[in-house]
């Protein structure tokens, strides 16, 4: 037997040290003497005492752009919480509100003020100072660093002048003055207009954390995307419909299909065709003859009234299409899968068209529909030549669309199963548990997984999946993560589309959930899952999506004696009948934690002409009176740390270890 020959004291103190040496050497780099570690050191200790930024967390935007961008654009109502502090009875309500919108969209509300011949000298005096209040009053919690390296290029001079200038000194009340007018005479003021409301909103948002599900059901996600995107400080816990737009991108054919398909439920086909440059043209050719007689009364798309008859005649038949497509392809996924557990989703088998009936779970059910005119009863899973034809073409357009490459790159890159910051665990859907409330064990190569390995096993898996062409079980677990009946994404036992489509009895339609919001109420549990993460239930939360709140019905969205918080009210269209709200936003500022509701949105066009904003509704989950500071934050842990490093770096220069340079 071989012994493992242990490494001396000595000798490990050695490697340390040359490991440390090694640091300090990289790190002076950057600072080269005494005098520049101290001085990012004081930096550094000053921003710890500074107030703690506002975090904003959202979930399920589900592609609903307009009521997202307006959340953003208003900072979920704080916006215009701030404008009612700095000038309280100054100004009219009415001239409060005129001053939010053009903060929220100021190129749409001057473009209506020139219309109306409403801009001049004065409304610009006057809203110019306003706005530069707001900014100033905005930008007090930050430092002057900070804030200059969110200017922007071609006006940030005049802004980080304006917005340092003592007004109570007389002389610098004069240069105040003196910059506005210029700014008018000089014809600048819409484009000083447009620089120092974007800084504004901005500000107003420190961090923002998107608790899963941009994609799928509203008409435009790439927008939601690219939105996201601009924001400086952004992190994403993936949604199962998040998954099913990551799979689609790695080119997995039945993600393709999922994609296809929900976009054809939801009438949103042009995102595919105009917005991501997908080619369906093939597929549409083959709806067309392979259902040319069939009513395909089950597929007709929600929404379909802004559609032409002929349309939507089309759109049912390649619904249909790509339904048949996707359930022989989780077929196949199902069958080199037999740990997933999914047997009994195995119905295409089960379809009896002589008695025109399915089997599901020793019970017969009537089926709606008897056309199946590409499923082989002998091998009902395999693809026609056809439709291998088809899948490989858009495999082809899916992989070389730039736009979607592009924006789940940017999910991958700033994306997980789930977060912890600020002593907030952050996930989509369910931690998988049981009906005893302990953590479920989860078999993946035959190791058992639970919890926070479960979900770092699955994070891993996801990113084989995109990265690594060949990991076909990596591929097969992302497609568990959509609908397997223990996915912390999914949390049911089971995904009903086959039912919906082709059975009308609602009690096969249902689709129960798991254990785990049976017993999410229950703050022991909760405390079980917040251990699990290395967190201190004392003092954490968690931050919750996935299923909707209904709050027209009472129920609440601060669970288990508030230390679960469900941030999921409905952000989707089609979601907002059940819970009665447009959404929620969790605010995380220096004060505490605070819920905000969110009435329907109108519209962009509506809020610009009627100067109305959303209506939101503040809750506060907890208030504390001394304002929370950097130095207590994830961020001001890592400051700490690059503090001490700057220090073992003025200690390396002070005794030699390290050579000072200083420039000539």
């Amino acid at each position: 037997m071989n012994k493992i020959n242990k490494i001396p004291k000595k000798a490990k103190s050695e490697n340390q040290f040359k490991t440390s040496k090694k640091f300090m050497r990289l790190l002076s780099e950057k600072f080269p003497n005494i005098r520049s570690a101290k001085s990012e050191i004081i930096n550094l200790e000053a921003i710890l005492n500074l107030p703690k930024g506002t975090e904003h967390f959202l979930s399920d935007i589900h592609g609903e752009y307009e009521t997202f961008k307006h959340v953003l654009s208003n900072g979920s109502g704080v916006i215009r919480r701030r404008i009612d502090d700095i000038f309280g009875d100054k100004i009219t309500e009415i001239e409060k509100d005129k001053l939010a919108m053009l903060i929220y969209y100021p190129v749409a509300k001057l473009d209506k003020l020139e219309l109306e011949n409403s801009l001049s000298d004065d409304w610009y005096r006057q809203n110019l100072t306003y706005l530069v209040e707001i900014a100033a009053y905005i930008s007090s919690k930050y430092t002057r660093s900070k804030i200059r390296k969110s200017l922007p290029k071609d006006m940030g001079y005049i802004i980080d002048e304006l917005l340092n200038i003592n007004k109570n000194l007389r002389n610098k009340e004069t240069y105040f003055s003196s910059i506005i007018e210029s700014i008018i005479h000089n014809q600048a003021s819409n484009d000083f207009i447009y620089e120092i409301t974007h800084l504004i909103q901005r500000l107003s948002i420190d961090r923002l954390h998107i608790v899963g599900d941009i994609f799928d059901r509203g008409p435009s996600p790439d927008k939601v995307m690219d939105e996201i995107m601009k924001t400086p400080s952004v992190d994403i816990q993936w949604g199962n419909h998040d998954v099913v737009w990551m799979g689609a991108a790695a080119g997995i054919e039945v993600y393709i299909a999922l994609v296809i398909r929900i976009s054809a439920r939801y009438n949103n086909m042009a995102i595919l065709e105009d917005s991501y440059g997908i080619n369906l043209f093939s597929l549409y050719e083959f709806a067309s003859e392979q259902y040319a007689d069939d009513p395909c009364k089950s597929f007709k798309p929600k929404d379909s009234n802004k559609m032409s008859k002929k349309q939507t005649e089309l759109l049912k038949k390649v619904h249909k299409a790509i339904s048949i497509i996707q359930f022989k392809l989780e077929g196949q996924i199902i069958k080199r899968n037999p740990q997933f557990k999914m047997n009994d989703r195995l119905l295409l088998e089960s379809i009896n068209l002589k008695d025109k009936n399915v089997k599901i779970k020793n019970k017969f059910y009537e089926l709606n529909d008897l056309n199946f005119p590409t499923i082989d009863p002998k091998t009902p899973y395999e693809l026609t030549e056809e439709e291998k034809e088809i899948m490989n073409k858009l495999q082809k357009s899916f992989n070389s669309s730039e736009k979607l490459q592009k924006h789940i790159n940017f999910l991958y890159s700033n994306g997980g199963m789930y977060l912890k910051y600020n002593n907030l665990l952050l996930y989509h859907g369910a931690i998988p548990i049981t009906f005893k409330g302990n953590l479920k064990k989860i078999e993946i190569n035959n190791k058992n997984y639970q919890g926070k390995s479960l979900m770092d096993k699955l994070d891993k898996m996801a990113r084989q999946a995109y990265y690594d062409e060949n990991a076909i079980l990596a591929k097969d677990y992302l497609w568990y993560l959509w609908c397997g009946p223990d996915s912390p994404l999914f949390g049911k036992k089971k995904m009903a589309t086959f039912e919906r489509y082709f059975i009308d009895d609602l009690n096969v339609q249902k689709e129960d959930r798991k254990a785990y919001y049976d017993l999410r109420e229950n703050e022991e549990v909760i405390d079980i899952i917040l251990k699990e993460f290395g967190m201190n239930p004392a003092i954490s939360k968690v931050v919750n999506g996935h299923v909707p709140v209904k709050v027209v019905k009472g129920e609440s969205p601060i669970k288990a004696g508030s230390k679960l918080i469900v941030i999921d009210g409905g952000m989707s269209a089609p979601y907002q009948s059940v819970t009665g709200i447009a959404g929620f936003t969790l605010i995380s500022n220096s004060y505490g934690l605070v819920i905000v509701s969110h009435q329907s949105f109108p519209s962009k066009k509506d809020a610009i002409e009627t100067g109305q904003d959303m209506i939101s509704s503040h809750q506060f989950l907890s208030e504390k009176k001394e304002r929370k500071t950097v130095s207590q934050t994830d961020v001001g842990i890592k400051i700490k740390e690059q503090v001490k490093d700057l220090k073992n770096l003025v200690n390396a220069f002070k005794q030699g270890i390290i050579k000072e340079i200083y420039d000539k």
